[in-house]
C-alpha cells in the first residue's frame, strides 16, 4: 500500500510519533511523501490513503487541499476533541495493520462550496457563479461570516433555493455540514446532525431576536447570504482557515461541493457514545456529596 503522511509537527507529541511511524513502515508500506508545513499542493500525489497526524484542523486542511482528489483520510487525533480525527494516538497502532489489510470502514462526507460574487450579480446559477466570483473555497466543516471588528451587529439577508431573503441584525451566520454541526454550530445553539444526513443547518449567531432559530435544509439546497450592512473587518471564513473580507452589496453563495472527503472510521468508536465521552452530552448532574 501506498501512503502518504501529513503530520502538523507544532504539535509537541506528533514528531516523536511521526519518526516512530516511518520506521515501522518501512517494511510494510510505501511512504511515497511526507508533509510537514501544511502549505503545498497535495493533490497530485499518488497514494492509496493519507494519514493525518495532528487534529480535527490539520485534517480539515489536508481534505481542502486535496481538491476533490478521492484518497481516504485517516485522522490520529494529537489535538483536543477529535470529531474527524477519530484515532488515538495509543489505538491507531493496531488500527493500522487493519488499514494495511483495507479491514477499515470508509464513509463519504459532504463538503460545500461557498462563492461570493458582488452585488451586480443577482442569480445563483452555478454556471453564472463560477463566471463571476471573486473568491471560492470548499469546507468539510462549515462556512462561516463574523461581524468582525468593530464588533458593531451586521445586517445579513438570507436565503435559499432562490426565495426572496428575510432581513436580520446579529453577529454572522454558520451554514455547516453534518460533519461540522458538532463545531462551532453546536456551540451557536445548531443541532447536532449525523454524518450520514445529506443535509445544511443554518445557525444565526447571537440573533437580535428570540424566534430566530436554526434550520436545517437539504444539502442539494443552495443558500444566500448578502451583505446589506457591515463592518470593515466582516469576514467569510471556510473551516475558519480560508477566509476573505465582505463588503456591503456583497453575495455568498453556498452550495454543495461537488466532491465528497473519503474518511477512514474507527470502528470502535459509536456517534451516541462519541458525543457522550466528548460533549458529556445527556450526562447527569453532579451533585456535592454530603458532609
Amino acid at each position: 500500500m501506498k501512503l502518504f503522511i501529513v503530520a502538523n509537527c507544532e504539535k509537541p507529541k506528533v514528531r516523536p510519533a511521526l519518526d516512530a511511524l516511518v520506521r515501522d513502515l518501512k517494511s510494510r508500506a510505501e511512504v511515497v511523501g511526507i508533509d510537514t508545513d501544511q502549505n503545498g499542493d497535495i493533490d497530485k500525489i499518488n497514494a492509496n490513503a493519507i494519514l493525518v497526524l495532528g487534529g480535527d484542523g490539520t485534517l480539515l486542511s489536508t481534505a481542502r487541499r486535496l481538491h476533490g482528489r478521492p484518497i481516504p483520510l485517516m485522522g490520529v487525533n494529537f489535538g483536543r476533541l477529535g470529531f474527524l480525527a477519530s484515532f488515538t494516538p495509543e489505538e491507531f497502532p493496531k488500527h493500522l495493520d487493519a488499514l494495511l489489510a483495507n479491514k477499515l470502514p470508509i464513509s463519504r462526507r459532504t463538503m460545500l462550496e461557498a462563492s461570493v460574487v458582488g452585488q451586480d450579480v443577482h442569480g445563483s446559477e452555478a454556471a453564472e457563479v463560477a463566471a463571476t466570483r471573486k473568491f471560492v473555497a470548499t469546507a468539510l466543516n462549515d462556512a462561516v461570516i463574523t461581524a468582525g471588528p468593530p464588533f458593531h451587529m451586521v445586517e445579513l439577508e438570507l436565503g435559499a433555493n432562490g426565495d426572496e431573503g428575510i432581513r436580520y441584525f446579529g453577529d454572522g451566520v454558520i451554514v455547516s455540514t453534518p460533519s461540522g454541526s458538532t463545531a462551532y454550530n453546536v456551540s451557536a445553539g445548531g443541532p447536532i446532525i449525523s454524518p450520514d444526513v445529506e443535509a445544511f443547518c443554518i445557525t444565526p449567531i447571537c440573533p437580535h431576536s428570540l424566534s430566530f432559530r436554526p434550520v436545517v435544509v437539504s444539502s442539494h439546497s443552495t443558500v444566500f447570504v448578502q451583505a446589506v450592512r457591515v463592518n470593515e473587518g466582516t469576514t467569510l471564513f471556510c473551516d475558519g482557515q480560508a477566509s476573505t473580507r465582505l463588503i456591503a452589496g456583497d453575495r455568498v453563495i453556498i452550495r454543495r461541493a461537488e466532491h465528497e472527503v473519503l474518511l477512514v472510521e474507527n470502528p470502535d468508536t459509536q456517534q451516541w457514545k462519541g458525543l457522550a465521552q466528548k460533549l458529556n452530552w445527556a450526562s447527569s448532574p453532579k451533585y456535592n456529596s454530603p458532609i
